[in-house]
């Protein structure tokens, strides 16, 4: 599959609205044109898992943003189904705490960075503070922060810092992937229609969904800033087709197969001396009554 209609160039100025289609679907027609693929894909997944994890040099860290019911939760769910828990860990950042908020903002999600032959996925992450703070710029107030610089500068001067953290990463071996999961107004609104109307999904459903609907094109705007100063060549932004779940999960399993694979991972090698070892360790096991 080609990446380059899913991926936001860096450098560059898009439009959410002009550039990626919520709907799009490449070759797939129907749900069942994927589904070979997708099982392939979570196979190949836990394959590269165990690889990354045996390896212990690497990590891999998945961030997802997302407006309400786009399907992070789904696509996390089936994508990863095949992996060992062992070696993924699932954060979810909602509304910091106390604690948090006497920390730095990028404080919280340090805390649960991968750690080597691991993969983190941030259902959520520090990009709120670009996001949902820029919406609400009154949550600023909360945060205890000194002087504030004027105007936009304050998130140009986050932008930097985000895009030096995530630099200091990928230097330090943590691979970043990062999924926009790009759903239209009209299937959101058709999905929280039908999470009211159906008794086993009303504890998915919040009031304030709705009220953070009206801020649609504000998310957007907010939305494609981060896009345009955050898309870097060490880790770019992949704006994902939403409103059609199984091909949102058949294209986030695709990319990271993909970036799993181009690492060249290895099983560690084995010293002469730890050969022997095993050879005297079968012995002795064969020997057994």
């Amino acid at each position: 599959m080609n990446h380059d209609a899913f991926i936001v160039p860096p450098n560059s100025k898009i439009s959410l609205r002009k550039n990626y289609d919520p709907a799009y679907k490449t070759q797939f027609h129907e749900k069942t044109d994927a589904a070979t693929k997708l099982q392939a894909d979570i196979e190949r997944l836990a394959n590269y898992q165990n690889i990354l994890y045996a390896q212990n040099t690497n990590a891999l860290l998945i961030i997802f943003q997302a407006m309400d019911a786009a399907g992070k939760d789904s696509t996390i769910k089936h994508v990863m189904s095949g992996v060992n828990p062992q070696g993924c860990q699932v954060f979810s950042f909602k509304g910091p705490s106390d604690e948090e908020l006497d920390h730095d903002y990028l404080w919280r999600t340090t805390r649960a960075l991968p750690e080597r032959g691991r993969i983190g996925i941030f259902n959520r992450s520090y990009y709120e503070e670009v996001l949902v703070v820029r919406v609400h710029p009154e949550i600023l107030a909360k945060q205890q922060l000194p002087q504030l610089p004027q105007g936009n500068q304050i998130w140009k001067q986050r932008f930097e810092e985000i895009n030096n953290f995530e630099k200091y990463l990928v230097n330090n071996g943590v691979i970043i992937l990062k999924f926009f999961l790009n759903v239209s107004k009209s299937e959101q609104k058709k999905r929280f229609l039908d999470r009211i109307d159906s008794p086993e999904k009303h504890w998915k459903f919040s009031a304030n969904d709705v009220k953070e609907r009206a801020f649609w094109d504000d998310y957007m705007r907010a939305y494609e800033e981060v896009f345009n100063h955050t898309s870097t060549e060490c880790a770019p932004w992949y704006i994902i087709p939403a409103d059609r779940k199984w091909f949102t999960r058949l294209v986030v399993a695709d990319i990271i197969c993909t970036k799993l694979q181009n690492l060249n991972l290895q099983y560690p090698t084995v010293t002469e001396e730890h050969k022997q070892q095993l050879l005297q360790a079968k012995s002795i096991l064969e020997q057994e009554d």
